[in-house]
């Protein structure tokens, strides 16, 4: 399992979610699914040491959101 930070747009509204996948592919359709009409796109650089997941974890799936003010910069 994984987790990559995504950047979700739609028209002037953004925000930044975690999200816990199988794989970034997996991480971007579920992000599709919970926001239908936004633009998804992971951030780089992912972060290595946050990247793999070793031990508990949220299940498969798992989408949290974080502040507008993460995505400055």
């Amino acid at each position: 399992m994984i987790k990559v930070s995504v950047d979700v747009y739609s028209g002037a509204a953004r925000f930044r979610a975690a999200v816990w996948a199988e794989n970034i592919e997996h991480a971007l359709n579920l992000t599709g699914m919970r926001y239908p009409g936004c633009e998804a796109k992971v951030v780089f650089p992912i972060d290595a040491e946050t990247f793999f997941i070793e031990g508990p974890a949220p299940p498969s799936g798992t989408i949290v959101l974080g502040a507008p003010e993460e995505m400055a910069g």
